[in-house]
């Protein structure tokens, strides 16, 4: 894994890397601690993966602001706050296995990928999970396998999933995702209209199967996509 401090950036910068490194701590200690994330694992990953090697190079001085940025193709890399919180929601260990829906600039599957065992994550945008699996794989984040598909109808050859996280809101929770959601396990996902306020929603399966679902929190994510 390379740390956020080697040299080999995939991305050149004014910035140093102490500077990153500062940022990162205001961001984990202002955003995201004072907004209640407890989860030791979850505080140490968003500390360690660098956030602005995620982002377009002309936003990079906003990396690590309390907000979402656009990463191109109307997608964006979500507010750092949500990635922790649906992160600790997940109650992940390192046995987990995860399935993503909504790759992106790879930089939430980053964050997956030092608190599990493996994390699948399937991008619909061709040219964003190109380049978000070689940034993954140039970063060092190996147990990340990437997929160009439809996140919609999840990802059936490796399932069930210890844990799934949706990050493209859905009109509704999608029933693939909730067959390939393995017992004990849970999803998070925002699910409403497009462009509007959103609830975000966690679903937990218990050891028969049986199925609950509660609203944390309103949000607002771009449309999930594809041919449902």
């Amino acid at each position: 894994m390379l740390s956020a401090g080697n040299k080999d950036n995939v991305y050149s910068s004014v910035f140093d890397e102490e500077s990153f490194a500062a940022m990162r701590k205001s961001m984990v200690d202002r955003q995201i601690i004072r907004r209640g994330v407890k989860d030791k694992d979850v505080l140490e990953a968003m500390m360690s993966v660098p956030r602005h090697l995620f982002v377009p190079e002309n936003n990079i001085s906003h990396a690590y602001d309390d907000s979402p940025l656009p990463i191109g193709y109307g997608q964006t890399i979500s507010q750092p706050y949500i990635v922790a919180y649906m992160t600790e929601a997940l109650n992940l260990d390192e046995d987990s296995i995860v399935l993503e829906v909504g790759t992106g600039s790879g930089y939430q599957a980053a964050i997956l990928s030092v608190l599990v065992k493996k994390v699948y994550t399937i991008e619909i945008i061709g040219e964003l999970s190109e380049s978000a699996s070689d940034r993954l794989q140039k970063l060092g984040y190996d147990n990340v396998e990437v997929k160009n598909d439809d996140g919609y109808y999840g990802w059936q050859k490796h399932a069930p999933f210890d844990a799934i996280i949706v990050t493209a809101a859905a009109g509704h929770i999608p029933p693939p995702l909730i067959e390939q959601l393995n017992n004990n396990g849970r999803m998070i996902i925002p699910v409403g209209g497009s462009f509007m306020t959103q609830n975000l929603v966690l679903i937990k399966k218990d050891g028969q199967g049986k199925i609950t679902t509660r609203n944390v929190m309103p949000v607002m994510f771009v449309p999930l996509t594809g041919k449902h």
